[in-house]
């Protein structure tokens, strides 16, 4: 006998309703009389199924009502609280910003967003060079290809006055 249904004073089983719709749609095999564990097992009637967990937590140990507050602060804790979150929300977004200017600082990189963002490397200079030096030996192709020192273009230092024996010596 399944501990859901009751004997009547004849014997048989008696079941609510409810009980009776839940065999229909799950008959079992072997003509058990079994119903799904949670059918039945708690009668929204008793005092268990209508606490709630919270509830202690609302309650002080002297079994008096939570405290509460007014509407209006309760607003403004909530507004507060959302203008924070959306601080927070810029402050990554920054934080990106500020590590790609590091990384374009030091030049070393073609592109300072090939360096993947740590928040680490923003207070640690050292750390920043020995993840940029890192970078660079697994992937040397990520290297600034700025070009540094004479390469033969450009303005340079030429004499005041102008001689054929001079250009031509030069080009010799």
């Amino acid at each position: 006998m399944s501990e859901i249904t009751k004997p009547d004073e004849g014997g048989a089983e008696v079941c609510t309703p409810e009980q009776d719709e839940v065999r229909q749609a799950y008959p079992t095999q072997g003509g058990g009389d079994s119903l799904p564990p949670d059918v039945g097992a708690a009668d929204p009637t008793d005092e268990v199924a209508d606490h709630h967990p919270t509830d202690d937590a609302l309650i002080s140990d002297e079994g008096t009502e939570p405290d509460t507050f007014p509407r209006a602060y309760v607003e403004d804790l909530r507004k507060e609280a959302a203008g924070y979150r959306d601080k927070a929300k810029d402050r990554d977004e920054i934080a990106q910003r500020l590590q790609e200017a590091l990384v374009a600082a030091t030049g070393r990189l073609q592109d300072p967003t090939d360096l993947p963002f740590d928040e680490a490397l923003l207070a640690d200079p050292d750390a920043l060079t020995a993840a940029i030096d890192a970078l660079l030996e697994k992937k040397p192709h990520l290297a600034s290809r700025k070009p540094q020192g004479s390469i033969g273009q450009g303005v340079s230092a030429g004499a005041d006055s102008v001689s054929l024996s001079g250009l031509l010596k030069r080009g010799a």
